[in-house]
């Protein structure tokens, strides 16, 4: 029987975020699988109580006596994010290089799980040989510490995973760009390339963060108060660009957010930001005068419990702000959060602190590949055909026209669940379509994404929540007036309402025989039917309604 070389994305293939992707080799029905990373996206104000979301991973836990294991190609929470929620149904090696590795180990101690068997450190530029592939970590340039591309090589051919990447000729902290190596890959052959759609919109290229470190310092130079940046604080470059700001200008620098500093320990444990200052703890630069201060802090997007949000509204135990301040946001706004991030920059402006941005000042460059540097990876790889990723619907289409610009053979547009044989055949087909899915991580619990619990509470958020406690005594009569507690209701006059609902339910138990317990269930029903319809008259609202009927 003909063997298949076959690719599947489960996650990030029509959405930025939640990225997974599926490799499998060997005969069908009896193909080696590998994951090359397992991420999470964040969900959004119209699912309440939900912050994170990741793939549903049923499709290869069916497959697990055959998977070989997780490559992880770095760091980022779309890129790690879901491995501990995941990883026990699968009990599989996870493979990564140093830094990556690190903050992976530190997600599962949080969760108190006991990955050090599995855990497989891969260094850097190093290959891994899980038969029938063979995978080879090349080093790339991003907004992270030791971003990876794969040349995943089979016994057919081979494929080059990109993950996400950028050409900077300065990256400040970390390897450069391995071009050497990516033309050899070319030289080699490629079946396919699995390429970061990102920035295909944006013409010309990315920028380095060499430019911003340049226009970063002149901007520090000029201020004369305290100075406070937010930023990702995944970009150990720009934290070292903040450190250096610092020392050139005579300030020291606190880090702020549990997320900060867990990146700064994990950079350092590395081997990364040697010959950067010392950062002090917040609760000591209090003492330090505000004109020879940094703060690197959290919260770049606005985020309800980011260090950024707290310090703008007062209420951060240990950094305060006051006219004259000034605060940098050095770091992109990702689409959708606009609304909430100009709220918080107009709350800043509003209390005399100057705010200084991407819409302003030159203070961020991405970390995805422009058109041109695009350009220059097709030219060095020469994949036979392109499968664009990491990207919405929009993205991919306009990835794929620009693959055929480039004279791609054959590009091929695919979406999660997609299965796409690579080989046998001239040209990659979506030959199938495998289950796929988000999970939503509701407190501790991962559920689907019709679950009764997140029904609930959108429903509760809608139209809110009224409670009716009715007291029965011995003698089978209303005990007192029944007690009525209501949430998310707008009610003007609470003693009007209350007094008019209690009203038209004793009415409706004059109509019971409150001893009969075979009427009980119906009376509840009763209950609860009048009084939404009261709800609805008075507020237009129809709450989840809940009736406790105690006898005494």
């Amino acid at each position: 029987m003909n063997k298949e070389l076959l690719f599947c994305p489960l996650g990030g293939a029509g959405e930025i975020g939640m990225n997974m992707n599926l490799y499998a080799y060997g005969e069908p029905g009896n193909q080696k699988w590998i994951i090359v990373d397992l991420g999470v996206t964040f969900a959004d104000d119209t699912v309440p109580g939900i912050d994170l979301i990741y793939p549903d991973i049923g499709f290869v836990e069916g497959k697990k006596e055959n998977l070989l294991g997780i490559i992880l190609t770095h760091a980022h929470e779309d890129h790690i994010g879901a491995v501990p929620y995941v990883w026990s149904k699968l009990k599989c090696n996870i493979y990564a290089t140093p830094f990556t590795a690190f903050l992976v180990l530190e997600k599962f101690k949080e969760r108190k799980i006991d990955i050090s068997n599995y855990l497989k450190i891969v260094k850097l530029e190093d290959s891994l040989n899980l038969e029938p592939f063979n995978i080879e970590f090349i080093n790339l340039t991003h907004s992270i510490l030791e971003p990876n591309g794969l040349k995943i090589k089979t016994p057919v051919g081979n494929i080059f995973h990109t993950a996400d990447w950028k050409i900077d000729p300065k990256p400040l902290v970390g390897k450069n760009l391995n071009i050497k190596r990516l033309k050899e890959i070319g030289s080699e052959g490629i079946l396919a390339m699995v390429c970061d759609s990102t920035n295909i919109f944006s013409v010309g290229r990315s920028g380095s963060e060499d430019d911003v470190r340049i226009n970063m310092i002149k901007i520090i130079s000029r201020l004369k108060k305290r100075i406070i940046v937010t930023s990702f604080a995944s970009n150990v470059a720009r934290m070292a660009t903040v450190f250096y700001c610092a020392e050139k200008s005579g300030r020291q620098i606190s880090l702020v957010g549990r997320s900060m500093q867990r990146i700064y320990k994990a950079a350092k444990n590395c081997g990364y930001l040697k010959d950067c200052i010392e950062p002090i703890d917040p609760r000591d630069a209090k003492n330090i005068p505000k004109n020879k201060l940094i703060y690197l802090c959290t919260g770049s997007q606005g985020e309800p419990m980011g260090a950024m949000n707290r310090i703008s509204n007062f209420v951060h135990p240990d950094v305060f702000v006051e006219p004259g301040d000034a605060v940098i946001f050095s770091s992109k706004i990702i689409p959708g959060n606009e609304k909430k991030l100009y709220k918080l920059h107009n709350q800043l402006v509003r209390e005399g602190i100057e705010v200084i941005s991407e819409e302003t000042d030159f203070v961020h460059v991405s970390g995805h590949p422009n058109r041109d540097e695009l350009k220059d990876m097709y030219s060095w790889i020469k994949p036979n055909s392109l499968i664009p990723v990491h990207g919405e619907q929009r993205h991919l289409l306009e990835h794929i026209t620009f693959a055929k610009e480039m004279k791609i053979k054959y590009p091929i547009k695919v979406e999660n669940g997609d299965i796409v044989r690579i080989y046998p055949g001239s040209s990659p087909e979506v030959y199938d379509k495998a289950p796929y899915g988000k999970i939503y991580l509701d407190g501790k619990i991962g559920v689907e994404e019709d679950a009764k619990s997140i029904k609930e509470r959108k429903n509760l958020s809608i139209s809110g929540y009224l409670n009716i406690v009715l007291a029965i005594n011995s003698k089978g009569n209303l005990h007192d007036k029944p007690i009525i507690h209501f949430k998310g209701l707008p009610i003007n006059d609470k003693n009007d309402f209350i007094f008019a609902m209690q009203e038209d339910i004793e009415k409706c138990l004059k109509t019971f025989s409150l001893n009969n317990k075979k009427q009980e269930e119906n009376l509840l029903e009763t209950i609860k039917l009048i009084s939404r319809k009261i709800c609805k008259e008075k507020t237009g609202k129809k709450p989840i309604t809940n009736i406790n009927l105690i006898r005494l």
